[in-house]
């Protein structure tokens, strides 16, 4: 894979950007940190050479200045919202993002609950916080935000919410996943602190668009795509235009409150020290892409990736259509289809010569390989043993496993759990492949393989079971479907 991002570079000139602007306010910076923290795959996708913990490692270079406060919307919590790349709820999300920003050494000083009603979910999840010593504070619902400023900017709106005791001068505001009440919570801070002469500043971090590259590059439409459902639409920022006669990209929501960002400051501190939402970013990552040709073409990847997400997320009725309009409006901005991606000519060519559920994968060196849906295996599972062949250069009509050891596997799935599909699915047969490790010795060349197939591209001719896509996101791999229920072929 070409490397498209300066990865050491960024965490060194991120980590420098973000002292300059603890500096320019003295006593304390209110980071608001927008995006996955240490697991940003759709950045390592979209920027190759991006690493998914980059932004944690560039906070572990300020661990000794900075604590983290993780925010989270009670209302979340009440109605178990969940987030959709790890499958589990918000309020376990805390817990987990807890756990790991401790591991790594970081700080993290308290959880606030926002938009907090007395939630009685909510309510038992600050208890169970609080039996563990974790401070945490309430924020609440104020009427008319964010538009009625007096109101806010009083000891009725920001003066209600719960004074969160910081100890650090770098205070990084995380959350599970967007709504989580970020920007406020850092805002109410700087409300409380000016009241206490504290002199404090706010910051944002966010990722995507990136400010300093092309309005319609890629990588910007890349961040369109992904948040289809968000309904985000990148923009020129009009504000920093105006004030500095320079063209910068930002995103609608950012831009449609900054006037009333712009009145909050002045609100608190009787002005703005930015002039734009542009001026409040701190985001560095437009300075190290190294060669935007790998840059672009990765994100024109990501893009039919984030359609096809899309697509079955509509079959499954969990997406809406407009979703799919949006990315397809996208597609056609960065003059791609679904063919460019060749794994997806590569699965459908060959289900349409063979009639039967197929699979494809492009190896990392650019190799096409293909499977079909057997009597013993699905194409998912025939095609990582054909994938795992190639890696270990292993002849491609040699049994990694015997049929005879698959047939015993069959007849439990079928005779005594009640499965009706005999085929294996890609967890089964890499259970399989490492019995069979043990004794053959072209298995186990083939079994080494498996760290080889991270950032492989793969495309299935329909829909896969949650067995198989999970398969493929532990292995790393890069999955694409049809939209389309294959019934029990597969």
């Amino acid at each position: 894979m070409r490397v498209g991002f300066d990865n050491e570079k960024y965490i060194k000139m991120q980590s420098q950007h973000i002292e300059e602007r603890i500096g320019k306010f003295g006593d304390k910076l209110y980071l608001e940190f927008g995006g996955k923290l240490f697991d940003d795959f759709h950045a390592s996708r979209v920027l190759p050479g991006f690493e998914p913990d980059s932004k944690l490692r560039m906070l572990m270079k300020l661990s000794d200045r900075a604590e983290i406060v993780i925010v989270i919307n009670a209302a979340d919590i009440e109605k178990n919202k969940v987030r959709g790349d790890l499958g589990i709820t918000y309020d376990e999300d805390v817990r987990r993002l807890m756990k790991e920003f401790e591991n790594r050494g970081l700080y993290v000083g308290s959880v606030v609950l926002t938009h907090y009603a007395g939630q009685m979910g909510a309510a038992v999840f600050k208890e169970k916080l609080e039996k563990k010593n974790v401070k945490v504070y309430l924020h609440y619902t104020i009427e008319g935000y964010p538009s009625n400023i007096p109101l806010i900017v009083s000891d009725e709106g920001y003066g209600r919410n719960e004074y969160i005791e910081t100890t650090r001068p770098l205070v990084v505001v995380t959350a599970p996943g967007p709504g989580s009440g970020k920007m406020a919570t850092c805002l109410s801070q700087l409300y409380h602190d000016n009241k206490r002469g504290i002199k404090a500043g706010y910051a944002k971090y966010e990722t995507f668009p990136i400010w300093n590259i092309p309005l319609k590059h890629p990588v910007n439409l890349a961040y369109e795509a992904a948040t289809a459902d968000l309904n985000d639409i990148n923009m020129i920022d009009p504000f920093h235009l105006e004030a500095y006669g320079e063209t910068t990209v930002n995103y609608n929501r950012d831009i449609e409150i900054f006037p009333v960002l712009n009145a909050i400051f002045e609100g608190i501190y009787g002005e703005n020290p930015y002039k734009s939402p542009t001026d409040m970013g701190v985001n560095m990552a437009g300075n190290c892409i190294v060669d935007d040709e790998a840059c672009r073409e990765a994100s024109h990847m990501e893009i039919i990736r984030r359609y096809y997400a899309a697509m079955n997320g509509v079959v499954k009725e969990k997406a809406s259509e407009n979703e799919v309009y949006k990315i397809e409006l996208l597609m056609k901005q960065a003059k791609i289809t679904t063919d460019d991606r060749k794994v997806t000519v590569a699965a459908k060519d060959r289900e349409q010569e063979l009639g039967v559920p197929t699979a494809a994968i492009e190896i990392s060196d650019g190799t096409i390989i293909t499977s079909k849906t057997s009597d013993l295996l699905g194409a998912s599972a025939a095609l990582l043993l054909n994938a795992l062949k190639y890696l270990g250069d292993v002849d491609h009509d040699t049994h990694l496993i015997s049929p005879e050891a698959i047939g015993p596997i069959q007849e439990l799935k079928t005779k005594y759990l009640g499965g009706k599909n005999p085929r294996l699915h890609t967890d089964e047969v890499l259970i399989a492949l490492s019995i069979s490790a043990l004794t053959d010795a072209n298995a186990k060349k083939a079994l080494e393989q498996l760290p080889k197939l991270k950032g492989c591209q793969v495309h299935t001719s329909g829909m896969l079971s949650n067995v198989d896509i999970n398969t493929f996101k532990k292995l790393g791999i890069d999955l694409t479907s049809e939209p389309i229920i294959k019934g029990k072929s597969n």
